[in-house]
């Protein structure tokens, strides 16, 4: 039976001796790391997993340990935070407690069984908000991916393109080094819940980039407060929300944060979608986006344009009959009743619910011919790989 990896353990302090014996100290049961400094720590924690607990002394040249577990707190936040030092000072004391959210505080020297409990309470404390964090997110996905696929079936000129916008949103947060990015996901699943409201015709012709009325263009005006209403109490989804305002009027920036990027992103990716269903090439749309560096981030348009080239690659066009759909084909041509109403735009990703949904519809709509684009990348084609975006 393989044994379970020990928890990663990153101490750091500017004395060697303190260094080694904390590692000889504590090796038997985690994997011990060390820096001697607060930007030699910060550096290792951009190349590495993150480690479970830091522990750190207070009082370092250039970077005070308060300072590290401050900026720790904002890289790493669920990372458990233990400061070991001699005297620290009633404004010290405040700083790390007040800035650096510390879990334990420690003073020199540290008998090694208080420090081994210490540390060993941060493991306990790290798996907790861990565990929890993926049960949340686990649980909020999986109901907003079950109520999206609900309302595809009921109006899926809104939501057919939700499932394609999620996985090109995704894919570029893989490609620029943001995996598991679950507020992304969720706002580019939620991206299109404000068109709940309104009436078919309108949706169809938002879709397709047509002429709206004033008093159309009213009812779409309003879609965005719908989607707050309906939102806006639920518990955990403030990052979400942050996103799906954002992407609505992004602002450029340095800035590397989550929420920033995940704005960057899904509004790209909104834009990208919305173009090809008007009726432009991947070509095109691409040279569009790539046409206006003030309103899309340069590395994301290149993570953009190197998945869509892969996909163009791969891409199969086979006519199949409606009934003879399976998931994951993208439908590329409108599927109508016989008097004309939309049952299933072009670009619609099918999915097991819709499926499901199909059941519904009659023999001859079954029957009928659409011609849909099958995915087929070889086994061992390699992702793109870009730089991260800024």
């Amino acid at each position: 039976m393989n044994r379970p990896e020990l928890p990663r353990v990153l101490c750091v302090d500017d004395e060697p001796r303190i260094l080694e014996g904390l590692a000889l100290h504590l090796r038997r049961d985690y994997q011990v790391f060390t820096a001697n400094s607060g930007q030699i720590a910060l550096n290792m924690l951009q190349e590495m997993p993150a480690p479970a607990v830091i522990v750190c002394d207070m009082r370092m040249p250039v970077m005070d340990g308060a300072t590290l577990l401050k900026r720790v707190r904002e890289a790493v936040p669920d990372m458990t935070r233990i400061l070991l030092t001699g005297e620290p000072g009633r404004e010290a004391a405040i700083s790390a407690i007040n800035d650096g959210q510390i879990f334990r505080f420690l003073t020199k020297p540290c008998a090694p069984d208080a420090l081994r409990a210490a540390i060993e309470a941060g493991v306990a404390h790290h798996r907790l908000v861990v565990a929890e964090k993926v049960l949340l997110q686990e649980t909020l996905v999986g109901c907003i991916k079950a109520l999206i696929d609900v309302l595809a079936i009921t109006n899926p000129v809104a939501f057919g393109r939700t499932n394609r916008v999620k996985r090109l949103a995704m894919e570029i947060s893989a490609a620029v080094g943001a995996q598991r990015f679950w507020q992304l996901e969720a706002a580019a699943m939620l991206s299109q819940i404000g068109y709940i409201s309104l009436p078919v015709e309108l949706v169809e012709k938002l879709f397709y980039g047509e002429r709206l009325t004033s008093d159309e263009r009213t009812l779409a005006d309003g879609a965005p407060k719908v989607a707050q209403s309906l939102l806006g109490h639920i518990p955990r989804l403030e990052p979400v929300m942050q996103i799906l305002e954002g992407s609505k009027q992004p602002q450029l920036s340095q800035a590397q944060a989550p929420v920033d990027l995940g704005v960057n992103i899904l509004h790209l990716v909104l834009d990208y979608d919305a173009l090809i269903a008007q009726g432009q090439s991947a070509n095109q749309a691409i040279a569009h986006v790539r046409g206006k560096p003030d309103l899309y981030d340069k590395a994301l348009v290149e993570a953009l344009a190197a998945l869509v080239g892969a996909a163009r690659g791969t891409q199969e066009i086979r006519e199949v009959a409606v009934g003879r759909v399976k998931p994951g084909m993208i439908i590329l041509d409108d599927l109508r009743t016989h008097i004309g109403t939309l049952l299933v735009p072009k670009g619609f990703e099918v999915t097991d619910a819709f499926l499901e949904g199909m059941r519904n519809f009659g023999p001859d709509i079954l029957a009928e011919k659409v011609r849909v684009s099958v995915m087929t990348a070889p086994a061992d084609a390699a992702p793109p790989r870009v730089a991260a975006a800024k």
